[in-house]
């Protein structure tokens, strides 16, 4: 039976995830395959709903006041609300903007969570085996330094869920720092993490080379 090859974009707030996603998305129906997408949080669906409230603060209590693994519950049962009309095979490809790995991520850097143990493995046991979430193939980290990243979600201008150029996240400059050296930190842990480099010295790269350095990681290592 035919299986559908998940791949996720990751990485820092601003680091190009959504601009990837559609040159990949693009290149591969010009190759004939059928290419599904999701983008996560999903601020449309009940779960997603909430998630933007806590990441807005809108409702008085902020996601930096949340423990982790309750925040972390949150970000999940997006998922696995968006999942339950999922239907393997169906696409010979999935792809997603935002992905599991991001949730361990950012759940286990805010200020909050310094003294706390990481939570890699609880996302993963909660998220994989007991929401039964699909495992990515592979997750597409886009390695982008924190100033060129700070500038590109000024670029993405106002967002209907914050009312607002960025959400708490995305407006803390050390909390983004901490964000990309756990994204490395994990890739040496996890095989199905690669790490595309999209810095070229203090520039990044062009939308074009980033295109192609995605795609010849992803079929070099037998993703595709």
């Amino acid at each position: 039976m035919a299986r559908t090859t998940v791949i996720a974009f990751e990485g820092i707030d601003g680091s190009g995830k959504t601009v990837q996603l559609f040159h990949l998305e693009r290149s591969l129906k010009k190759r004939g395959m059928l290419v599904d997408t999701m983008s996560f949080p999903m601020y449309g669906s009940f779960f997603g709903r909430e998630v933007g409230n806590y990441l807005t603060g809108a409702h008085g209590v902020a996601a930096n006041d949340v423990d982790g693994k309750s925040m972390s519950l949150w970000f999940a049962l997006d998922r696995f609300e968006a999942f339950g009309s999922f239907s393997d095979g169906d696409a010979d490809v999935l792809l997603i903007n935002r992905y599991v790995l991001s949730n361990a991520v950012y759940q286990s850097i805010r200020d909050c969570d310094l003294d706390k143990p990481d939570l890699l493995d609880f996302v993963l046991e909660l998220e994989h085996n007991h929401f039964c979430i699909p495992r990515a193939h592979a997750h597409v980290v886009l390695d982008v330094n924190i100033e060129e990243a700070g500038a590109n979600i000024f670029r993405k201008g106002y967002r209907e869920y914050t009312g607002n150029a960025k959400d708490l996240y995305e407006s803390q400059a050390n909390l983004q720092r901490r964000a990309r050296a756990k994204y490395l930190e994990y890739s040496k842990l996890l095989n199905n993490i690669f790490v595309v480099p999209c810095m070229d010295g203090s520039k990044m790269k062009s939308e074009t080379d980033i295109a192609i350095l995605v795609e010849e990681t992803l079929f070099r290592n037998g993703i595709l």
